[in-house]
């Protein structure tokens, strides 16, 4: 038997319970509201692997079956002479190594100063260090292009033009106005305790720079430094300005004369260039990239 509850005249019924969706119909309903990202990754993805695809692809090509077949058609014979002659003919092994002995020396140097500045800037208490960081932030507003004539002409009056010690000068000076303030900004957000505990421990400033500065900035280093890599190397204005020799040129600007070498552009041995370049930038990336990861995970500060 069956005994009912009575309902009150004019009294609300009960309300339902909600219906439970099984894990399916839950699993459906997250896939459809990651639907839209999805599709928007995919897109991205298209619109950034398309020309690499195509440009890795066209350097296995000859010169026929670039200008006759379809852009995302494999390779009739895969010619791995085309690396070869981008390196030997092309000039493009020595334009690697220009690149490397311009940007290596740059970078650190941008880091060290950089790093210092924003250390006395942030941190060491002294008359003027506001106006000097005014002074300093003025150095990011000025455009690049206005003083290379200048530069050019001093470099010219003190005869290092044939050397690539005026791209390494150059680099230097116009990535530290950045870096300093971006140091001073990560310094800032470093408890001044610290520093003062050190200072009551008997540490001078240079001591607390080396061993408390630097260890506790291992991350913004590493940022700092893959950004200024990045600028450095993919430079082609200020090394095609400071560049008086063939012999002197850098990747960039090796990649942009190498249509020339042939009398017209060899679409092979240039797209080849071209991929050693991405590939060795990439590899780059990747290992800074974990270098970041690590130091984000290691730079806590522990009290």
């Amino acid at each position: 038997m069956t005994i009912s509850t009575p309902v009150q005249p004019g009294a609300a019924p009960a309300p339902a319970l909600p219906r439970r969706r099984s894990p399916m119909q839950r699993a459906a309903r997250r896939a459809l509201r990651r639907l839209p990202i999805w599709i928007g990754v995919t897109i991205l993805m298209i619109v950034v692997l398309y020309p690499q695809v195509w440009m890795i692809l066209g350097s296995f090509k000859s010169q026929a079956e670039f200008l006759s077949n379809p852009a995302l058609s494999l390779p009739e014979t895969w010619r791995f002479d085309n690396y070869v002659t981008a390196l030997t003919n092309g000039n493009v092994g020595r334009n690697y190594l220009n690149s490397i002995i311009v940007t290596i020396p740059s970078v650190i140097l941008i880091v060290l100063i950089g790093v210092a500045a924003g250390y006395a800037l942030e941190v060491m208490i002294w008359k003027g260090r506001g106006g000097v960081l005014l002074y300093v932030l003025a150095g990011i507003m000025v455009p690049g292009q206005m003083i290379l004539v200048p530069l050019f002409i001093a470099y010219f009056k003190i005869g290092i033009t044939d050397t690539l010690l005026p791209l390494i000068i150059t680099y230097t000076v116009m990535g530290l106005p950045l870096t300093t303030f971006l140091m001073a900004t990560y310094f800032r957000s470093v408890p001044r305790t610290i520093f003062e505990a050190a200072t009551v421990d008997g540490s001078g400033p240079l001591r607390s720079f080396f061993v408390i500065g630097l260890p506790m900035m291992k991350n913004a280093i590493v940022t700092i430094g893959l950004v200024q890599f990045f600028s450095v190397w993919n430079d082609l204005l200020i090394a095609l300005t400071f560049t008086t020799r063939p012999a002197m040129a850098t990747i960039q600007v090796g990649l942009l004369s190498l249509g020339d070498e042939y009398g017209s552009t060899q679409y092979g041995p240039l797209f080849a260039a071209v991929s050693i370049n991405i590939i060795v930038l990439l590899i780059v990336f990747i290992g800074l990239n974990k270098k970041i990861m690590a130091g984000m995970a290691a730079g806590s500060v522990k009290g």
